[in-house]
């Protein structure tokens, strides 16, 4: 029963496992439009792919919630207006747009991430050096963080 439990705890929904695959495909196409020259059409493809992906992942409701908050409108304007961007053929000042946005939202989040970096057996070492974690603490400013989604 013990182990039952537990493995329901721990299992992944099918929507989960192929939203977290859409948004590897969708940073994949995104990584290649960049290096194409900002091809707008990768871009465009790769961003369809990682909107759809982070809404299978994390679900509509929280999708919806996150892309919602007043706090955080400025980023989300300016993620959004460089997708617009992409789709017009405007490809390199649509992703500086997405990117400035990205950072906006989820800047609280880089500095969790790079915590959480220092125990991995390989890159433990470098977020752990004293440049590193001053870059990370300043990031994302102030001390009471909070995962953005």
């Amino acid at each position: 029963k013990n182990a039952a439990q537990i493995k329901n705890k721990i299992m992944i929904s099918d929507n989960a496992k192929i939203g977290t695959g859409l948004l590897f495909l969708g940073c994949v196409f995104l990584l290649l439009g960049i290096l194409f020259l900002f091809d707008s059409a990768l871009l465009a493809i790769g961003d369809i792919l990682f909107l759809s992906g982070l809404t299978l992942t994390i679900g509509v409701s929280r999708t919806l919630r996150f892309f919602t908050r007043k706090d955080r409108l400025r980023g989300i304007a300016t993620f959004f207006g460089g997708i617009i961007l992409v789709f017009l053929r405007w490809g390199m000042f649509g992703m500086f747009l997405q990117l400035y946005g990205l950072v906006y939202l989820f800047g609280q989040f880089f500095p969790i991430a790079a915590a959480s970096m220092k125990d991995t057996p390989v890159l433990g070492a470098v977020f752990r050096m004293p440049a590193v974690e001053r870059f990370f603490q300043q990031f994302g400013g102030g001390g009471g963080r909070r995962a953005p989604v």
